[in-house]
């Protein structure tokens, strides 16, 4: 009756001051909406760009100003060398420390390791507008002092208790659910070779959980974590036509829903499922692609690589590098129909390093013959071939070779290309990963495992790449503890991935904030016999 009446009284308290001393309650959709682009664009309810100063007289204007740049889409703060950012979710602003750590509602991070009273509306303004917190301390120079009036800041609040305080989808007290997407013009022993690859690994990991996935409890720390969760994994293979696919999978969320997708195997296109994954915001942990999405605004996919576009810009660096002893003035690139060479033509002849350069393309049809092919290679003249081929092609090319010629190696097999001998001087094959003798050491532990697992190596790179990213993925939920936030999974992964020493194909992977390829850069090589997979790098390491 008391606690009843203490709730009205704090209600006619906010309606007649318009400010609360206790966390907000539920706010309308179009409150929250408000508060959400001014946190993720830096945009006022009244359309005006928001305004903020920084200590020493800097200004901030519009997605500049946006609080997203330093606390994050999940709201949940980052670290910057020394700097914390602390998370200013709702939970976590109207807590104190003491009931944040024991609260199993509020996801625990790093920087919630402060003491500060709880803020109120009234100081959460005060902290926004003069850079002071709750108990009367001046707040990190790097916290802007924001222009906002009422309206505004309890837009924002409105927005901040809002964030993470939905049940996440495909989590529950006992399992994390994830799904890996297969299409339907995948390669089907490719397929098989990376689900066994998943499974055994996901069979491995749940082997640890022990005690039926019960709560661990720390009575030192006063640190509850919820569960120990085991591994759950749906396997979405599509079919029919890809205008079909974001519909069949909106269906299968709807029937099974996951936390993030993992891995997955894609043939000649992948747009639908990153177009899925960015609408509803679920991450998408490196997917075995060789054509991948590249839009900067989207940020629920990442990517171990570029794939053919990273080659096109290989190719493009490589010519411009060598402008001053040789630059083609036509080159005909080859490709076939609706296969992914297709982008990979557009995409080198777009790039700036090719200025001035006339491209002829030669389309083959999706089944030409070897007479078709050879007929493209042999039409008009030409300084240089860019050739954008898969092994078949390659190893039906005519005995003849002439002028330079480039190679897709992610398309032909890297140095697998069945490359003819009388082809192999004049080839350079664009590398998009590291060498062999490089990348061996760093392939002892997968390779190691897999043996150890009885599992066959059918495909080398999408064995490896698969291994990669189920165990990034496993590394950053364990020092996520019980904090299941998709976006705060993306968030870790840009955080962490720089200091993986297991990086299999790739000699390095760093993701900055906002990046979706955590591998850079390649090389130009060649075959160096003419038979035999021997390959030299005629390039250093470029990252164009």
């Amino acid at each position: 009756m008391l606690r009843g009446l203490l709730l009205v009284s704090s209600l006619l308290l906010y309606i007649s001051t318009g400010w609360s001393n206790e966390m907000p309650g539920a706010s309308d959709p179009a409150t929250i909406a408000a508060g959400k682009r001014i946190y993720l664009k830096g945009i006022l309810p009244n359309g005006h760009p928001l305004q903020a100063e920084r200590a020493g007289g800097a200004n901030l204007e519009g997605s500049a100003a946006a609080c997203v740049n330093c606390h994050r889409r999940s709201g949940l703060g980052s670290l910057e060398g020394q700097i914390v950012i602390p998370p200013i979710i709702g939970k976590y602003l109207f807590s104190s420390l003491e009931k944040n750590v024991k609260d199993l509602s509020v996801p625990h991070v790093y920087a919630t390791r402060v003491k500060r009273s709880p803020y109120t509306e009234t100081t959460v303004a005060r902290a926004l507008r003069e850079g002071i917190d709750p108990d009367g301390r001046t707040l990190n120079y790097l916290m802007p002092h924001f222009a906002l009036d009422d309206a505004s800041v309890r837009d924002l609040i409105a927005y901040l208790v809002n964030l993470t305080n939905a049940a996440v989808p495909g989590v529950n007290d006992e399992f994390l659910h994830f799904a890996t997407i297969i299409t339907p013009d995948a390669d089907p022993a490719a397929a098989r070779a990376m689900l066994e690859v998943m499974r055994k690994f996901i069979e491995d990991k749940n082997s640890f959980i022990r005690g039926g996935a019960k709560p661990l409890v720390s009575t030192s720390r006063a640190i509850q974590y919820r569960v120990t969760r085991r591994w759950s994994l749906h396997v979405w293979k599509l079919r029919g036509d890809p205008a079909t696919w974001e519909t069949q999978l909106q269906d299968k969320l709807k029937a099974e829903p996951v936390f993030a997708v993992i891995s997955g195997l894609g043939g000649k296109t992948w747009a639908p499922i990153h177009k899925f994954c960015q609408d509803e915001e679920i991450p998408c942990m490196f997917p075995n692609v060789d054509l991948p999405i590249d839009r900067e605004s989207d940020i629920y996919s990442m990517y171990f690589s570029r794939g053919v576009l990273l080659d096109s810009e290989l190719i493009a660096h490589d010519i411009q590098a060598q402008a001053a002893t040789f630059k083609p003035a036509h080159v005909i690139q080859v490709y076939r129909h609706g296969d992914i060479g297709a982008a990979a033509a557009r995409a080198l002849q777009q790039q700036r390093e090719v200025a001035g350069v006339t491209f002829i393309n030669r389309e083959l049809p999706a089944k030409a013959s070897a007479r078709e092919l050879h007929k493209a290679l042999a039409a008009g003249a030409h300084d240089a071939l860019v050739l954008w081929l898969r092994p078949d092609d390659v190893q039906a090319l005519p005995a003849k070779a002439s002028g330079h010629v480039y190679l897709s190696g992610t398309m032909a097999g890297l140095e697998h290309a069945p490359l003819p001998a009388a082809w192999r001087p004049h080839t350079e094959i664009a590398y998009p990963v590291d060498l062999p003798n490089g990348r061996r050491i760093r392939l002892y532990y997968p390779l190691g495992w897999f043996k150890v697992r009885h599992i066959k190596l059918v495909n080398e790179r999408v064995q490896t790449d698969t291994y990669l990213a189920c165990g990034i993925v496993s590394e950053i939920l364990n020092g996520m503890l019980d904090s299941f936030v998709r976006d705060y999974l993306l968030e870790r992964t840009e955080g962490m991935l720089s200091h993986r020493l297991i990086t299999g194909y790739y000699p390095r992977l760093s993701l900055a904030i906002g990046q979706r390829f955590a591998s850079k850069g390649g090389y130009l090589v060649h075959l160096t016999q003419p038979q035999g997979e021997q390959v030299q790098a005629d390039t250093g390491w470029v990252i164009p």
